[in-house]
């Protein structure tokens, strides 16, 4: 058993001992456990092997011994006996964001309530507001979290389903046979959330592949199974550990009709209507076996042969949304999409100075292996103190070991930053002194989720007006399948950061992908010019940018519409000139060229007007 599912069994059992009303500093160990095993960056098994698990902070005797039966056994009595005395449904009820254990306690004691249906039930005729500690308040957010679950359904995350789908894909490959093989639909688009695996592969021999699919491991039940398709329900174990069980279909074609196949089931839905009647209109049929026309086929090696047939350039499967792409590839105008290995660093990354699980050393040595140039240090500031948010003093600190560390390092650059609350008022976490300090500035809302569309869109804008604020992190604060994000008017946001210069996050952490690339699609009209960044809080999160990467492609983002595809000379000047503007008050974006909202980020960004300072007193003045 891997790391990520021991720290996640070890997170539920914190949250069933919860339950059952045991001392919280007994749950908060377990918790603690699973947090810091998810920051491991060295093999688990090999440090239990290595007798050393016990020297890894907060891991006592007892939690020692029941990791290593976990890693050992794959089962641990404790946590079956544990789980066996609640209702499986009750866990569910901890999907609601607006229910911790304690009030899900309350609801099974006093109502007897131990699955969705009984709580919408309860919520429904008017009990659940009567109890202690909920109100009417509380009731309507749990009747709005159930809807939200139920518009999601079974869902999971792109990163979920992308290593599951990598466990089924990789066996079938090496089925002989298997001439090509391709995981299609929405994986294929990357979509954010992903409701099932649609896999296809060309075969003059179906049977031993359609045989071996329904029998790979994790395959739990097998709903049909058919000469050439076989669907079946599969759970798997990636990356943080919690099992999720997905649909899996296979498909079996020719070869010759692979293209084809693999464009249909690449879908969209929409998107291939729309090149169906564009066939059509010339006179050819399309479907998920060949483009025809009376009497004739028309062969095709690959989908850059089908859209050619169709007198369309190669469209990639992030654009297939009917949103212009076809006419785009008409035109020859489709964008030249940013890569993975265009991203030169990423700059919104925790260390354990506040709640990251890793040194800044480690970071750096990550982000060097990931083949980047630099790395920027955000920890998050004083007033979110759940997360160790860092003080002033902290900070300087913190400046003196990121210069100790950029003297001695070759070809590479750490950047100063923050990731600064932007508090409910709309000012900011630190003062204009101290920002000052700070190579750039993330702001980001991590409180007050309540405000009203008005008030939090006002609030959000007038972070962005302080001269300081380098770019906004995840502008909507939600959590994919788990959080809606909070009522804001993104248009407005949109528009103020065109018009203040300010950057946008495309917060590539799979739990967030926060903007979607709906607005990404709409900041490049304005001009807006984006940063992808992973949220990292520990060495191996780093990577994660690579779905932020995934996001910019659907869009349409290209190379020079993404910040941190500069150098780490480029940045350094261009991050450089900011804050030189922003002391002047000018707040300007360093330009090579004079021609106002230009594309290119060689070219710069268009100029910003001067904005008032923030007006915060400072945390540091003698008073505070």
């Amino acid at each position: 058993m891997d790391k990520a599912r021991v720290a996640a069994i070890l997170d539920e059992i914190g949250t069933l001992l919860e339950l059952q009303g045991e001392n919280p500093f007994r749950c908060n160990a377990y918790h603690k456990a699973a947090r810091t095993l998810e920051q491991l960056d060295v093999n688990l098994a090999d440090l239990i092997q290595a007798g050393k698990l016990d020297e890894v902070p907060g891991i006592g005797e007892t939690l020692r011994d029941k990791i290593t039966t976990l890693v050992t056994t794959g089962h641990l009595p404790f946590y079956e006996e544990l789980k066996a005395k609640f209702p499986p449904g009750l866990l569910e009820l901890l999907r609601l964001p607006s229910l911790g254990p304690k009030k899900v306690k309350a609801l099974y004691e006093q109502l007897g309530i131990d699955d969705l249906a009984k709580l919408k039930a309860a919520c429904e005729a008017n009990r659940v507001a009567s109890l202690r500690g909920f109100g009417a308040k509380t009731q309507q957010k749990i009747l709005e979290g159930i809807q939200f679950l139920d518009q999601t359904g079974r869902r999971v995350r792109l990163d979920q389903a992308s290593a599951l789908a990598d466990l089924l894909a990789a066996p079938l490959r090496a089925c002989p046979g298997v001439q090509r093989l391709e995981v299609c639909g929405s994986l294929r688009r990357r979509k954010e959330t992903i409701q099932d695996i649609d896999i296809l592969c060309s075969s003059d021999h179906p049977g031993p592949v359609m045989d071996r699919f329904v029998s790979l491991p994790g395959v739990l039940q097998v709903i049909a199974k058919g000469e050439t398709k076989a669907s079946v329900m599969v759970q798997g174990e990636p990356p943080d550990g919690r099992p999720i069980i997905l649909n899996a279909d296979l498909r079996v074609v020719r070869d010759a009709q692979f293209p084809f196949a693999l464009h249909y089931f690449t879908g969209s839905k929409e998107h291939n209507i729309a090149m169906r009647a564009r066939a059509q209109a010339r006179g050819l049929k399309l479907n998920e076996y060949e483009l025809a026309g009376p009497g004739r086929s028309v062969p095709c090696r690959d989908e850059a042969e089908l859209f050619a047939a169709l007198g369309l350039d190669w469209i990639p499967p992030e654009l297939r949304e009917q949103t212009g792409e076809i006419e785009a590839a008409e035109e020859h105008r489709l964008p030249k999409l940013v890569e993975l290995a265009d991203i030169r660093g990423v700059f919104h990354c925790h260390t354990n100075w506040s709640d990251g699980g890793g040194s800044i050393e480690q970071m750096a040595e990550a982000a060097r292996r990931l083949g980047l140039q630099y790395l920027g240090i955000a920890d998050h500031s004083q007033s979110l103190t759940v997360a160790n948010g860092l003080s002033p003093e902290r900070v300087r600190q913190q400046h003196e070991e990121i210069d100790r560390l950029n003297a001695r390092l070759r070809g590479f650059r750490l950047f100063k930053g923050t990731e600064c609350d932007i508090l409910p008022d709309g000012s900011l976490d630190f003062d204009d002194r101290l920002l000052a300090t700070f190579d750039y500035v993330v702001a980001s809302v991590h409180t007050h989720f309540h405000l009203s569309e008005k008030e939090q869109t006002e609030r959000i804008c007038r972070a962005l007006r302080n001269p300081y604020v380098t770019m906004l992190g995840h502008a909507t604060g939600r959590l994919l399948l788990k959080r809606e994000g909070y009522k804001v008017d993104l248009e407005a946001v949109l528009q103020e950061a065109a018009r203040t210069g300010t950057l946008l996050e495309i917060n590539g952490h799979p739990m967030r992908l926060d903007l979607d690339w709906v607005h990404c699609k709409r900041a490049k009209a304005l001009g807006v010019k984006l940063v992808i960044n992973p949220d990292a809080h520990s060495p191996a999160e780093i990577a994660g940018y690579r779905y932020g990467v995934d996001v910019a492609r659907r869009g349409w983002l290209e190379k020079g519409d993404v910040f941190n595809t500069l150098t780490a000379a480029q940045v350094a000047k261009a991050l450089a000139g900011r804050r030189k503007a922003a002391g002047s008050g000018a707040r300007r974006w360093s330009c090579h060229s004079p021609r106002p909202g230009c594309s290119s980020l060689s070219g710069g960004w268009p100029a910003a007007r001067p904005r008032p300072p923030n007006r915060r007193r400072s945390p540091t003045s003698s008073s505070s």
